[in-house]
């Protein structure tokens, strides 16, 4: 099971991702996953030289590969891409955009490129430019999330490719992960359980809304505003949707939304505060540290494959 392409290529143990939530995957939540043997992952959507001290904190905190995820539309997307350069950084996956541009100094710096897709079209295109692996997200992720579900995607995006593909959103135990592989993936990308592990340094709060939601506890907010985003169902989210049925401007949705992650991560204001948050949180019942979250992954995933043919290897 541990054995893939996505392995070899990033030298790590198991083919797991960390995914890159904003303000959430920092330093303290990479570098523990990183050490457990997946692939840590830093936030790229925040200052850059937030982003440059979270990756001298995660090189003492851990010496094996780590990556950074860069908003290709953010406005200092050209300082992260200089900056992991700078940093040695070995891997980048990357959103909104493409990372065409970049791509040249970051193979010259010997970094992997890995983008975020959410269609097969994408995946194609960021194929020919040059990406090592491409991870395709169903819209059961939290945050910013596209149309097509992970079932869907997934084994078209495969198919479409030659690259190793991970599979992300809506994995949250081994048989999310056994699905995954048997879809043609050669990895997982996972987020929303990795917010309850205990090296992720969110709010107490924000970690209980997680643990006590169920299956119908998500909504997508901000269709209107063309990012939309994945939260659990709160008073802020109730409220986003009552204005967006009321045709409320952009400006205005824009201005509701405006801190509200960090309401959620820093103050753990659960209430007003925008608690990104994918549809597998309604399986998530307990804190663990990142290690024992992925051991647990692997095993469950391995005891599948024995049971029904096998060890995947």
């Amino acid at each position: 099971m541990k054995k893939s392409r996505v392995c070899e290529l990033l030298k790590i143990e198991y083919p797991i991702f960390q995914g890159a939530m904003a303000r959430i995957a920092d330093a303290s939540l990479a570098s523990a996953v990183s050490e457990a043997g997946g692939l840590g992952i830093i936030t790229g959507a925040a200052p850059t030289e937030w982003v440059r001290e979270q990756i001298q904190k995660t090189k003492k905190l851990t010496d094996k590969p780590f990556g950074v995820n860069i908003m290709l539309m953010s406005e200092n997307a050209e300082e992260i891409a200089e900056l992991v350069c700078e940093e040695g950084v070995a891997v980048v996956t990357t959103g909104a955009g493409s990372p065409g541009k970049y791509m040249e100094k970051w193979k010259a710096h010997g970094i992997k490129v890995i983008p975020v897709v959410a269609s097969v079209a994408l995946a194609k295109r960021m194929e020919k430019a040059g990406a090592d692996a491409i991870i395709a997200e169903g819209t059961e992720s939290g945050g910013h999330v596209g149309q097509l579900t992970t079932m869907a995607l997934v084994p078209q995006v495969v198919d479409a490719v030659e690259v190793p593909v991970i599979a992300a959103g809506g994995i949250g135990d081994g048989r999310g992960v056994a699905a995954s592989f048997m879809l043609g993936a050669e990895g997982i990308q996972v987020g929303t359980r990795f917010l309850v592990a205990k090296e992720c340094t969110i709010h107490q709060n924000y970690k209980d809304k997680v643990l006590k939601a169920n299956d119908i506890d998500t909504e997508v907010t901000g269709r209107p505003t063309g990012h939309p985003v994945r939260v659990l169902r709160n008073k802020l989210a109730r409220t986003y949707l009552k204005l967006e049925k009321e045709g409320a401007s952009v400006e205005e949705l824009e201005k509701l939304g405006a801190g509200a992650l960090k309401k959620a991560v820093v103050d753990g204001d659960v209430d007003n505060g925008s608690l990104m948050s994918g549809q597998i949180a309604g399986l998530i019942n307990k804190e663990e540290t990142c290690k024992e979250m992925i051991e647990e992954l692997f095993n469950e995933a391995n005891e599948l494959f024995g049971k029904f043919g096998g060890n995947h290897e």
